[in-house]
């Protein structure tokens, strides 16, 4: 089952939020769930790309920029990753640009950007290394004021749900591979409140170098940490605002796919195993199968 509206979490990131869009702010649902994420990456990335925890699905992306921007157009991830946001940029006549906070996984976006420009992709990619608190000092100049869009997502640290192994076939304990990253001082094993206030800093930089008109779209799910539901979609609401940010829409990116009128999952197994946990000890919980998409505009740009 889908986790939309519930008594444990509403649709809404927030209250602030909730009462936004009671004002008329549209939202819609983006099926961009319709193939699996390897299947999405075959021949599109690096095989090593699978090894980053928290990869955004191409699709939403492609989604995203497809909707936002215009062939030519300059789209920023300023945590980019293993490139996504670029690569699908690049593959649709836009210039991608990044920011990736740990040597290797830019590494690796770089080696994604490289292969999309042997693939043919008319756009250009660059990715630049460095904590993007900092943001308009890794940007060059002339981007200031340039770009049309800025897709990302924030880190989510221990909640990844990375790879299920086990030592044999039949036998040993499952255990999770591919699911952390790879720096101790990540942002994403940061506490709550420095994790929203380090995003915050990322949101005020991203509006310095968008240009008039120019959109940010945000891509997050709540998770559950000690069986407490932690709502990052209403901190990056709250993060927003006080970047001087304004709201614009709130939509929901499938991550499931949907075959005549039903939704089918693509939860992982820990996913499973711990709903199933918790609905035997009387908690109802609902398996995740969207990402919440939060779009701001720079106050006044319109």
């Amino acid at each position: 089952m889908s986790d939309f509206p519930s008594a444990d979490r509403p649709a809404i990131g927030c209250a602030a939020t909730a009462e936004l869009l009671g004002q008329g702010y549209p939202a819609s649902v983006w099926p961009t769930g319709q193939q699996p994420s390897r299947e999405l990456r075959k021949g599109r990335y690096t095989p090593e790309s699978i090894t980053h925890p928290g990869k955004m699905l191409p699709t939403i992306a492609r989604y995203a920029i497809n909707t936002y921007t215009d062939p030519g157009d300059t789209v920023l991830d300023p945590m980019a990753g293993i490139g996504t946001t670029m690569v699908e940029a690049m593959h649709l006549d836009r210039h991608g640009v990044g920011i990736e906070y740990e040597q290797r996984w830019a590494t690796l976006a770089a080696i994604n950007l490289t292969l999309a420009e042997r693939r043919g992709a008319p756009g250009t990619g660059r990715v630049y290394t460095g904590d993007s608190r900092q943001l308009p000092t890794l940007l060059p100049p002339q981007i200031h004021g340039k770009v049309a869009l800025v897709v990302t997502s924030p880190p989510y640290g221990p909640s990844t749900h990375g790879q299920v192994r086990t030592p044999g076939p039949r036998h040993g304990k499952i255990h999770k591979i591919h699911h952390r990253y790879g720096n101790s001082d990540n942002l994403a094993y940061r506490d709550h409140d420095t994790l929203a206030t380090g995003f915050t800093d990322i949101l005020t930089g991203c509006r310095t170098v968008l240009r008039s008109g120019g959109h940010l779209v945000i891509t997050a799910r709540p998770y559950r940490r000690h069986g407490e539901l932690i709502d990052i979609p209403g901190m990056i609401v709250a993060a927003g605002h006080t970047a001087g940010l304004e709201l614009v829409e709130e939509c929901v990116a499938l991550i499931a796919a949907v075959r005549n009128g039903r939704l089918i999952p693509r939860a992982s197994f820990f996913q499973i195993k711990n709903v199933g946990d918790a609905i035997d000890h009387g908690d109802p919980q609902w398996l995740v199968q969207h990402e919440d998409v939060i779009i701001f505009k720079a106050k006044g740009e319109y």
